[in-house]
């Protein structure tokens, strides 16, 4: 929905902006609730058309988007979980991916994994100790924002920041590896 005082091309670099500020996010949520992930990138999908629809949405704070578009992005999944119940039949690519999935555990595929599980891991020992800490708590245990910051004794904010960085100094490590390469 496009605003009267805000040129086309301004609006579309606040939507992208905002697309890739929380997509990642949303993302690796849905996936979680999702059973394929041409259905998550749906539930992604609907999340952000939801906020183009939403009349004001360019008018709520940074914390009030994030906030209505996880609520929406939760919305999304339960109604995804509830039509799953409904439906009984089982998808032809699922079949076939069980049926290969002793394949997925061969001696070079678990060689390469252990290889870039190495290699992650000495990426994360040149990211600082704050940031190793958030990261392995997020990632390893799962656990989210709010409960990182009760373990950390931080606020939520400041864990979000330093997870932010943490992953955009490993993104970088990574792409100047692949540049080497």
């Amino acid at each position: 929905m496009r605003q009267e005082n805000v040129p086309v091309i301004h609006e579309q670099a606040y939507l992208t902006a905002i697309y890739q500020r929380h997509a990642p996010a949303l993302f690796a949520y849905l996936n979680r609730h999702a059973h394929a992930p041409e259905d998550t990138e749906d539930l992604l999908l609907e999340v952000f058309l939801a906020a183009l629809e939403r009349p004001g949405f360019a008018q709520l704070s940074g914390s009030m988007q994030e906030a209505w578009l996880w609520r929406v992005a939760h919305n999304k999944a339960v109604d995804h979980l509830r039509k799953q119940v409904h439906r009984r039949g089982i998808s032809l690519e699922h079949v076939v991916e069980e049926q290969y999935e002793q394949d997925v555990a061969t001696p070079e595929t678990l060689t390469l994994r252990g290889e870039e599980y190495q290699r992650l891991q000495a990426h994360m020992r040149r990211l600082p100790t704050i940031q190793q800490e958030v990261v392995r708590l997020r990632f390893a245990h799962g656990l989210k924002s709010a409960e990182i910051a009760t373990v950390l004794h931080k606020s939520e904010g400041a864990v979000r920041v330093i997870l932010s960085r943490a992953l955009k100094l490993l993104r970088n490590i990574y792409e100047h590896e692949e540049e080497e390469a």
